[in-house]
């Protein structure tokens, strides 16, 4: 039976930001040395539960619906983790009961995050058959040494072949992860990573610099990385070959094909609300306030999988945490995820956001333009080459405004 219901008229759908829906699968086969993500290593000869997981979901999600009802889902987003752990009769249920549960769009992109190894290569005709319809592969470098150094578990060949299989089981839009500054790795083989990933032809290509994160292997015992001198050779002969091959910069660290940008993560970067179901899932919603005007809530889930599942039973439901942001906090807010974007957000839709006239700022930009990390025009702003490449020190003059 359907679940959805009339929308209140004060809360009308098309007065809200568009709507997305996280759904977070919590286990891999191994950790990786760098990754600060809620993922929990299986093994290689476990399973996971994704009955009772595909159950939990849903329960997750039925506490969360009357936040949203009449709102139409614009984009889905299946991260990890290893989401191709699961199979594809485990999302066949998931998006049935989806459907039962929630209005998609027409168009809506639907992203299953993908390990490139052999074991989840065979299930890509089935993940396209249930409507996923893009891809995103986890394939970090294509060379053997830095594979091994990342604790990955595919080879250079598996990620190739990957590829192959993804088209053939009728994917067209898909992603390509990879990364830089790896232990070992010289400018030579940075962009020999690149150069073989863009022989594949993907739609759209994320790559990133290796950043030691907290509470994470690497963290504990950093391994030797490329001098600053060598990053700095890496990032600029990068950027120039990705963008010779036809995929526009369009944020800090992605790259696409005329429209295949990411529509889930351009709504992340311009502040869209989205729903997070999964152990440890963040959600972003904005709700009627009390003085009849609109409030952000950031909420997040029971974060270990055991107790995640235990929730399914508990009337306490999964939220883990709320927050609602405070007024004050929005500029630093939302200028932390538009000024991502190459192209910068419109100075009107800065306004209606943080609910702030951009003069009041006028000060701290002046300090930001001289400085050479912003532009700002007429219409809108944005950071420049330099003010993305270290956007903290352009994000801390919004913040002290």
């Amino acid at each position: 039976m359907t679940r959805r219901g009339a929308h209140n008229a004060a809360e009308s759908p098309e007065t809200l930001p568009p709507l997305a829906l996280y759904i977070h699968v919590p286990w891999c086969v191994r950790k990786c040395p760098y990754c600060d993500f809620n993922s929990h290593a299986l093994g290689a000869s476990q399973q996971p539960p994704e009955t009772a997981y595909v159950a939990a979901l849903l329960a997750d999600l039925d506490g969360d619906l009357a936040l949203v009802q009449g709102r139409k889902v614009v984009s889905i987003f299946i991260g990890g983790g290893t989401p191709s752990l699961l199979s594809a009769e485990a999302y066949a249920r998931l998006f049935a009961g989806l459907r039962e549960r929630l209005r998609f769009a027409d168009d809506i992109e639907i992203t299953l995050e993908a390990n490139p190894g052999t074991f989840e290569q065979a299930r890509f005709e089935g993940y396209r058959r249930v409507g996923i319809n893009r891809l995103s592969m986890g394939v970090q470098s294509f060379h053997a040494a830095q594979l091994e150094a990342l604790g990955r578990i595919h080879s250079g060949e598996e990620a190739v072949s990957a590829m192959v299989q993804a088209r053939r089981a009728g994917f067209d839009n898909i992603n390509l992860d990879l990364m830089h500054g790896l232990p070992g790795q010289t400018p030579a083989l940075a962009l020999a990573d690149i150069e073989q990933a863009l022989t594949l032809d993907p739609s759209h290509l994320s790559w990133y610099q290796l950043t030691l994160e907290p509470n994470t292997e690497f963290f504990s015992h950093p391994p030797t990385l490329p001098d600053e001198e060598h990053l700095w050779d890496i990032q600029d002969a990068g950027h120039a070959l990705i963008e010779s091959a036809g995929l526009r910069r369009y944020e800090i660290s992605a790259y696409a094909r005329p429209e295949r940008q990411a529509r889930h993560n351009l709504n992340y970067w311009r502040f869209g609300d989205y729903l997070g179901i999964g152990a440890g899932a963040h959600g972003k919603l904005t709700m009627p306030a009390p003085d009849n005007g609109f409030g952000i809530e950031r909420r997040w889930k029971t974060r270990q999988p055991e107790a995640y599942l235990r929730r399914a039973n508990d009337p306490r439901g999964f939220i883990a945490g709320r927050q609602r942001l405070e007024p004050e906090a929005l500029a630093l807010e939302f200028s932390m995820n538009a000024l991502r974007l190459v192209d910068g957000v419109a100075i009107e839709d800065w306004q209606n956001h943080t609910g702030r006239a951009l003069s009041e700022l006028e000060s701290r930009l002046h300090d930001a333009r001289a400085r050479g990390l912003l532009e700002v025009s007429e219409s809108r702003f944005q950071a420049t080459p330099q003010g993305l490449l270290f956007l903290n020190d352009l994000l801390v003059s919004i913040d002290e405004a």
